[in-house]
């Protein structure tokens, strides 16, 4: 049995593992690489031939482990594409926004021909019919119900929240008489996350590929959700008269917000405070969540059955169309305005930032993390000056970040997903979908309680 990290090798985006079982060919998960500077076009240029790939497995929705995929199938994949429900509906609306996505870029190449970083004639990497064609090869698995790939390899997805549908993939093999487990974690949520269960704790297995994204670093603990946003609203919003924009992921992040903030209205913690949700796809994300109902916490299901719908209240918007958008602009009361991408990568929420970068009067409030080279993390460097569709923009708005809401465990995290196994059983532990620094730190940690622990580097092959 061999393992061969594609992706997510010493930094966080475009996950992609590859475990060979004798001559049968698993990848678990296939997401974009979206952190270096280099061309979308790059995401071609599989280090293996998509068509001996026998099966995919996908860990969860989100784009730097799923947005791949199309390319995948229209380079000559043709076997299945296994997940939980939840993560087969929240993909289709993912990758179908990446086509929207590649397709602005390359009408701005072509307007931009020969001018600036614009000028490479750039291709859309996939088109909607290659979205269809890689929906149509998905065939989806509850949790915690094994289902067997071969006769000798066997699946079973197990609850990690971070995201709804979200699963380690967790693996029973018979290699060659001998059976082997491994367990890939994808991301991994953190405890009491809004509208999320907790993450379940893994079997036990003989090797572990996991997440390290938050390695060497502690989550906020002194302050709740609650107590946090409460705070900014009230200086941002009541006390200051102004505007909160919230770059958030559409998926995941947007209902966890909304979900927050219906908590403190209708309990009358704040006054009434006007709230957008301006995401098209964040809206028919939560037309999911709601589908999917069951899977949400506890909590939320409480609340649901007391006092409605957790996702709807009085003062909240859901924006549509692009018009409806633009008028949000001209609203000149306190509100707060949750749009994506989180990353301010594209979507409506650049079209708030460059109407309101320079209002001195507008609170800008990250709540996830910014990949290097995003715009997202150039302001939260602090850089003075931004480029916004086409301007370069002075930065006068207030710039804030807290991690309450990060869907991320921490270090603390992290480190008890290893200590759940069974030490003796446990051989080996591959640290992925992290920052170098984030990994040595998880690595050292987990090194000073005697796990034996590998940082991966890209493409080289561990003999398992």
């Amino acid at each position: 049995m061999n393992l061969t990290i594609h992706g997510a090798a010493r930094q966080v985006t475009g996950s992609m593992h590859l475990l060979e079982v004798g001559t049968y060919k698993i990848l678990i998960d296939c997401g974009l690489d979206y952190e270096k500077d280099r061309s979308i076009q790059s995401n071609e240029d599989f280090p293996f031939d998509p068509a001996s790939i026998d099966v995919v497995v996908l860990t969860h929705a989100h784009i730097d482990h799923s947005g791949n995929i199309p390319t995948l199938v229209r380079l000559g994949y043709e076997g299945q594409i296994l997940c939980t429900p939840p993560t087969a509906d929240l993909t289709e609306l993912l990758l179908l926004d990446s086509v929207s996505i590649f397709t602005n870029k390359a009408e701005k190449s072509r307007k931009h021909k020969g001018k600036g970083k614009f000028g490479t004639n750039l291709q859309p990497l996939y088109l909607q019919k290659h979205v269809m064609d890689a929906m149509d090869r998905f065939v989806t698995i509850g949790f915690n119900k094994p289902f067997r790939i071969t006769g000798d390899i066997e699946l079973t997805f197990v609850p990690v929240g971070h995201l709804l549908g979200a699963g380690a993939a967790v693996f029973k093999i018979n290699d060659h008489g001998e059976e082997k487990t491994i367990a890939f974690t994808g991301d991994i949520g953190r405890k009491n996350y809004p509208v999320l269960d907790d993450p379940q704790v893994l079997p036990a297995v003989d090797f572990l590929v996991t997440e390290s994204t938050y390695g060497g670093r502690m989550h906020t603990k002194d302050k709740t959700v609650q107590d946090t946003l409460i705070e900014i609203i009230d200086k941002c919003c009541v006390k200051e008269q102004g505007r909160l924009i919230i770059p958030a992921f559409s998926i995941g992040r947007t209902q966890s917000l909304v979900y927050s903030l219906n908590k403190i209205f209708s309990s009358g913690l704040l006054p009434p405070v006007k709230v957008f949700v301006d995401s098209p796809m964040a809206t028919r994300a939560t037309e999911i969540f709601r589908k999917h109902h069951h899977l949400v916490n506890a909590e939320a299901q409480d609340f649901y059955k007391q006092k409605g719908d957790e996702f709807e209240f009085d003062n909240l918007t859901y924006v549509e169309t692009l018009q409806d958008s633009r008028q949000v602009s001209n609203y000149y009361e306190p509100c707060i305005i949750i749009s994506s991408a989180g990353m301010l990568e594209g979507g409506r929420i650049q079209d708030h930032l460059f109407y309101n970068i320079q209002n001195f009067y507008c609170t800008i409030l990250f709540i996830g993390y910014c990949a290097k080279g995003t715009l997202g993390y150039r302001l939260l460097r602090g850089d003075s000056i931004v480029h916004i569709k086409d301007r370069d923009l002075a930065v006068y708005a207030t710039i804030k970040q807290t991690d309450v809401l990060s869907a991320h465990g921490d270090h603390d995290d992290l480190m008890n997903n290893v200590r759940s196994q069974d030490k003796v059983k446990l051989k080996h532990t591959f640290l992925v979908h992290g920052e170098d620094s984030s990994m040595q730190a998880l690595a050292e940690s987990l090194g000073n309680e005697g796990y034996k622990v590998t940082i991966p580097e890209k493409g080289v092959s561990y003999t398992l």
